[in-house]
């Protein structure tokens, strides 16, 4: 991997990209234009990711191909929905793709979000894959493929880098029109077993499509190792070779690896430096309190009832405890186009009245919800200035909340809680108290460890959980999916021995 706290992209990947093309391909855009009271405004990339790849895409004057979903994109694109970003310096294009409401209820809430999502979390029971949504998903694929191949010519050396599970059959559709191209994809979520994989109707086609990228990403090893029992089982033909995470298939050879996707720590640093605690500690009354907290997109997979119930019971065994510790739970709506999220959404309504009116007091509540948009110092603040982070999935790709809240943790006091079942378990895991989300008493003891850790204890651990994260952060990782793929490109025409 990269050198520890690295702080800009290799010379070799800034080098690589300077004379050729780097085109990004993801469901989200990283600039919206919409409608404010008549005027057209634009939207920036909050962070993430995809806050990340643009300063990356403004050097390599790439493209970057989106669903164009904000009510004004296309009124400030041209003809083919291109339009040059960021809008006060254009330096790359944009080239958003335009889904009608059924696109979006087939590929994006439909199969998406309905099929491949559960499924990858290992929720056999929520998923419905219906044949109907996968037509969709692949028309639109599709369309994706068909905007990727306009881009670029069939001697062209492009890297093309594939963002999620909205696109699997796309790799598949541009390498059968484009020979020539780096074919690159990140898969965000976890990969599955196979006896769960299998119940998708499509696994096979969507395995043998993945295996048409030169590189191919997951966040761990546990993952990787899924893939590959999969390629064993649904595409027969190919040969696979563990000792190198390769398959060959198709007359072309796939390297599969793990990067865990890091976050940008020090821009989390830097606005968690800012303080804006005392404004939001005063808004929720939150003086004086020990603070637990928990920061979740609203999803099944994240087991905030759970959660919840595991509070619940930690003031039924600890009452010297009520009144001090505050759980704060900060929360946005999700997919609520989705009955599993609309249940999800009432059920956590119900638990947090449910505590707030057993253990509750005139002057305390035991749960905070905050659902309101927070900017980010003050959401950094919060992750600051909080005793306890409960980060408690029950199937998680990697969960950078874990990460967030390290990096915001300047005063090194914190705790992290963190579920076996994340991804970012396999790194933080030694230093964090691991706790199995599905054990309702395990984690209200867990809670109660927590709180009571010496405080030179609490330092240490947290201390080395800021080196991890701040030493493989955002960039790192960029740079090591650049560089692999960029080490692809000379191997793409090898065939893996069946012997290797």
């Amino acid at each position: 991997m990269t050198n520890p706290g690295s702080a800009a992209l290799s010379d070799r990947v800034t080098d690589a990209f300077s004379d050729r093309d780097l085109v990004v391909v993801s469901n989200r855009q990283p600039y919206a234009h919409d409608y404010d009271d008549g005027e057209i405004t634009v939207s920036r990339p909050a962070g993430g990711l995809t806050a990340g790849l643009d300063p990356v895409m403004q050097r390599a004057e790439g493209t970057w191909i989106a669903w164009g979903d904000g009510d004004a994109d296309f009124e400030v694109a041209d003809e083919e929905g291109r339009v040059r970003v960021p809008p006060d310096d254009p330096s790359y294009t944009l080239s958003r793709v335009r889904l009608s409401e059924e696109d979006v209820e087939g590929y994006y809430y439909g199969y998406s979000n309905r099929a491949l999502w559960p499924l990858c979390h290992g929720m056999i029971g929520t998923a419905r894959c219906d044949g109907r949504d996968f037509e969709h998903y692949r028309q639109v694929n599709r369309r994706f493929a068909d905007a990727v191949v306009d881009r670029i010519d069939d001697d062209d050396d492009a890297l093309i880098w594939f963002q999620d599970y909205h696109f699997g059959l796309a790799p598949r559709m541009v390498r059968g029109d484009v020979g020539g191209a780096v074919l690159t994809q990140f898969w965000h979520i976890p990969w599955p077993t196979w006896d769960t994989f299998r119940v998708c109707p499509s696994a096979e086609t969507i395995v043998a499509s993945l295996l048409a990228n030169d590189l191919l990403v997951f966040h761990t090893p546990e993952y990787v190792g899924n893939f590959l029992d999969c390629v064993e089982a649904a595409v027969p033909e190919a040969t696979v070779d563990r000792s190198n995470g390769a398959v060959a298939y198709d007359d072309h050879t796939t390297t599969v690896v793990a990067f865990p996707l890091g976050v940008d720590a020090g821009r989390i640093t830097d606005l968690a430096e800012r303080d804006a605690w005392p404004d939001l500690e005063r808004r929720h009354r939150l003086e004086d309190r020990t603070i637990a907290l928990g920061v979740d997109r609203l999803d099944y997979t994240k087991g905030i009832p759970e959660r919840i119930d595991a509070l619940e019971r930690f003031f039924e065994d600890h009452p010297e405890r009520r009144g001090d510790l505050t759980y704060v739970q900060k929360g946005t709506g999700s997919r609520e186009e989705i009955e599993a999220y609309q249940h999800l959404q009432d059920r956590v309504d119900r638990s947090i009245e449910r505590v707030n009116d057993r253990f509750g007091t005139d002057d305390w509540r035991p749960i905070i919800r905050v659902q309101e948009h927070l900017p980010k110092e003050e959401l950094y603040a919060l992750y600051r200035h909080s005793d306890l982070a409960l980060v408690t999935p029950l199937r998680d790709g990697m969960n950078l909340v874990a990460k967030e809240f390290v990096a915001a943790q300047l005063d090194s006091e914190g705790v992290l809680l963190l579920s076996e079942f994340a991804g970012a378990h396999e790194e933080l895991g030694d230093d964090a108290v691991t706790i199995n989300p599905y054990d309702t008493q395990g984690v209200a003891d867990a809670i109660d460890r927590a709180l009571a850790l010496p405080e030179e204890e609490r330092r240490e651990r947290m201390t080395t959980l800021r080196e991890r994260v701040n030493s493989y952060d955002l960039v790192a990782w960029m740079d090591d999916v650049l560089s692999a793929a960029l080490d692809c490109e000379g191997n793409r025409d090898e065939i893996v021995s069946e012997h290797a």
